[in-house]
């Protein structure tokens, strides 16, 4: 299970390595997709990248404060999302999105991540 030795500078949780298809994140291995927010990280059964609408992602965009953008983890390959959401999207593969959520909540960043498993697509 490689670790992604990133420092703590920021509160919030941090994907501290990947596991299987999945992250590990505060010791937990969250498999079936992972959603993060500035203040908590939640399991989260995400659909088939192809079958990903806006409403699954409603719930980090209606954040107080909104966050700046949301990162989105697409599997193991980068896709390009064709949603409409009322912030910025930077898509990206899961294990780039991992590494940019740790490097941007230690700048103290206000975002949130939506995060697939690395089985997808």
């Amino acid at each position: 299970m490689p670790n992604l030795d990133l420092e703590r500078s920021a509160s919030g949780p941090l994907v501290q390595a990947f596991s299987g298809n999945g992250f590990r994140v505060d010791g937990v291995v969250h498999a079936t997709g992972l959603k993060l927010t500035p203040l908590a990280a939640h399991a989260w059964v995400a659909p088939r990248f192809a079958d990903l609408v806006a409403d699954d992602l409603a719930d980090l965009v209606a954040l107080s404060p909104a966050p700046e953008f949301l990162i989105l983890g697409t599997g193991a390959t980068l896709c390009r999302p064709k949603l409409d959401l009322a912030v910025g999207i930077e898509a990206m593969d899961s294990r780039a999105a991992a590494r940019a959520w740790g490097v941007l909540r230690g700048e103290g960043r206000w975002i949130a991540a939506a995060l697939l498993p690395l089985d997808q697509p």
